[in-house]
């Protein structure tokens, strides 16, 4: 079993910075990718950060600048710095990875159970 446990939402004001923390745990084999995707109520899950060939990234365009995905391969756990947030930040933002598991590695997709974060005067 493989978990991903999300940390580091909460209230901010606009124009605050938060970090959000996702820790994989259990039989992991291997990281292949991970990424941040986002959701607000009534609208759909949509992809906020996620790591690149190469050691980048690809950024939604509504966070380019703002946003900064990184990796402790040591620890199995990425990171979300959200800097000058703004009200419509506002979602409940999940965590998502790829990870081969098991004695043959097989590649399984994985959700953490998803962090508020709330950006409001």
């Amino acid at each position: 079993q493989v978990q991903l446990v999300e940390s580091g939402g909460g209230l901010v004001q606009p124009g605050g910075s938060l970090r959000l923390s996702c820790a994989a745990s259990g039989s992991i084999r291997s990281i292949s990718s991970m990424a941040w995707y986002r959701q607000a109520p009534g609208n759909e899950r949509e992809l906020v950060a996620a790591e690149a060939s190469g050691g980048s990234a690809n950024y939604a365009d509504s966070v380019k600048g703002r946003f900064a995905i990184s990796r402790d391969n040591a620890k199995n756990t990425v990171y979300l710095q959200m800097n000058n947030l703004k009200p419509e930040d506002t979602a409940v933002y999940y965590c998502y990875a790829n990870i081969r598991i098991g004695p043959l590695a097989i590649t399984t997709t994985y959700w953490g159970q998803g962090t508020q974060v709330t950006v409001s005067s």
